[in-house]
């Protein structure tokens, strides 16, 4: 039995191992020979993945799929299917797991089965039992398939026993070789690696999708097990910088202090960063100063407004005050900060939107990211711009956080791009925040990279 995992070819500048991917893989390989291949590490476009489908000759393929990735997706399964009827072909991730039904139809005569939440055991169930030609669609949680009475779908599965789950495949994936600048434009320390501690975040901001994917309650590796990664990718990987991924790292405060004090113990020669962010009203003083004392150099935290009035509509659950006292605790412990903010949220006025970025002005970040509002499959947002019919105006093609898929009322999508090209202009043309990030350039390589970005984002987009 061969499988082959994909992460499929993207408009994202992220060029990061797929931590997803590398779970699936390890709970997968006791049946069979599995490999991983990375479309976007790899440039390889869609149009072009019947040449590896070719020389591997795999019995199932498996892809991820957001929302972003439909297109990419969509072509690639068609491509898979030309090669080779008989290949099992599987999609799971964000989307489908928000939509099953939807994308069974949209992917049409090109997929198979559809996988909602997380998959790691009823993927390896499935595999198990194609392997043995004895399948029952019906034990298989979080399956989606079709026959001639219609499109059926079990109940989405989410694990309880992370430890479990044991680790990455990270033999498969080799973080050592990915590119520098992973999971956006800056660094600290080389070779990179993402790491998961937890999973599941209960708060219900309108726009995230995170719950989709991983539910609403928070589930927690063993901090031991967690260790023992981090000792693996450092000796026998050489990584010196660790990205936590968690939706929320920080949401269990005495979890997170524990992990902390026995990192530190450790005594390793490392970095950290928490590039998707941290709830603000999570940190307190005790915690920044392990955070420092460990590696920290950087906390992103997701303040996505300065309007008091978005962000109730975006029930968020913090102030303006809050978010203003939280980033000058985080400053005083000496960590940069990185804010996330959302332009162009459903009921959004240009005034808003002017409150917001003056607002990022004034905090003291070392860096801000503004992202246009998307409509997320599974969010309030989205059914609720269902309902009103104002999701029939958003643009598939246009779905990344760096264009503009969606504008609220009163504003086309091209007004709102350039208020968000406003909001990077101001932000970075200031002299101390250009130099501060000009000196974090650690090589011609890393400053071309960032030329690109700069290229693509700013101008050809």
């Amino acid at each position: 039995m061969k499988v082959l995992l994909i992460k499929p070819h993207s408009t994202s500048d992220h060029i990061q191992p797929s931590v997803g991917l590398g779970y699936l893989a390890t709970a997968i390989r006791r049946h069979g020979q599995v490999r991983i291949l990375d479309c976007i590490k790899q440039k390889l476009p869609s149009i072009r993945i019947g040449e590896v489908i070719k020389n591997y000759r795999p019995d199932i393929v498996g892809m991820q799929c957001y929302t972003s990735d439909l297109s990419s997706v969509k072509v690639a399964l068609g491509i898979i299917k030309k090669v080779d009827k008989k290949i099992v072909t599987v999609v799971g991730g964000p989307h489908p797991s928000a939509k099953a039904e939807e994308s069974m139809l949209y992917f049409n005569d090109s997929i198979d089965f559809i996988f909602k939440g997380e998959c790691e055991k009823p993927f390896s169930d499935f595999v198990e039992q194609v392997k043995k030609k004895d399948i029952n669609l019906h034990s298989i949680p979080g399956i989606t398939w079709k026959d001639a009475r219609g499109i059926h779908s079990n109940t989405a599965y989410f694990e309880e026993d992370l430890d479990s789950l044991g680790m990455p495949a990270w033999d498969l994936i080799r973080p050592e070789n990915y590119p520098e600048a992973q999971h956006g434009a800056f660094y600290k320390k080389f070779p990179i690696a993402p790491i998961m501690l937890t999973r599941g975040c209960p708060y219900p901001c309108t726009f995230c999708a995170g719950r989709v994917i991983s539910g609403t309650r928070l589930r927690k590796r063993s901090i031991e097990a967690v260790l023992e990664e981090i000792r693996i990718l450092y000796q026998n990987h050489g990584i010196r910088e660790f990205h936590i991924i968690d939706d929320n790292f920080t949401l269990d405060t005495v979890y997170a202090k524990a992990f902390l004090r026995k990192l530190i113990s450790e005594d390793l020669d490392i970095s950290l960063a928490t590039p998707n962010g941290v709830r603000l009203d999570t940190l307190d003083e005790e915690l920044l100063c392990l955070m420092k004392e460990s590696g920290f150099y950087l906390i992103s935290v997701g303040i996505e407004s300065g309007s008091e009035r978005i962000l109730q509509l975006m029930k968020k659950g913090l102030s303006v005050c809050k978010i203003r006292e939280k980033i000058l605790l985080i400053r005083s412990h000496g960590i940069n900060v990185a804010g996330f903010f959302i332009l162009g949220f459903p009921g959004e006025s240009r005034r808003d939107m002017l409150k917001t970025i003056d607002f990022s002005l004034d905090l003291g970040l070392l860096r801000a990211n503004y992202f246009t509002f998307l409509p997320f499959p599974g969010t309030e947002s989205y059914e609720k711009l269902t309902v009103s019919g104002e999701l029939k105006n958003v643009s598939l093609r246009r779905f990344h956080f760096m264009s503009a898929a969606y504008a609220p009322g009163g504003m086309t999508r091209c007004e709102l791009r350039q208020w968000q090209r406003l909001a990077f202009f101001r932000f970075y043309s200031r002299p101390g925040i250009f130099l501060n990030n000009f000196s974090n350039i650690k090589s011609w390589r890393h400053f071309l990279h960032l030329l690109k970005r700069f290229i693509r984002w700013a101008i050809l987009s």
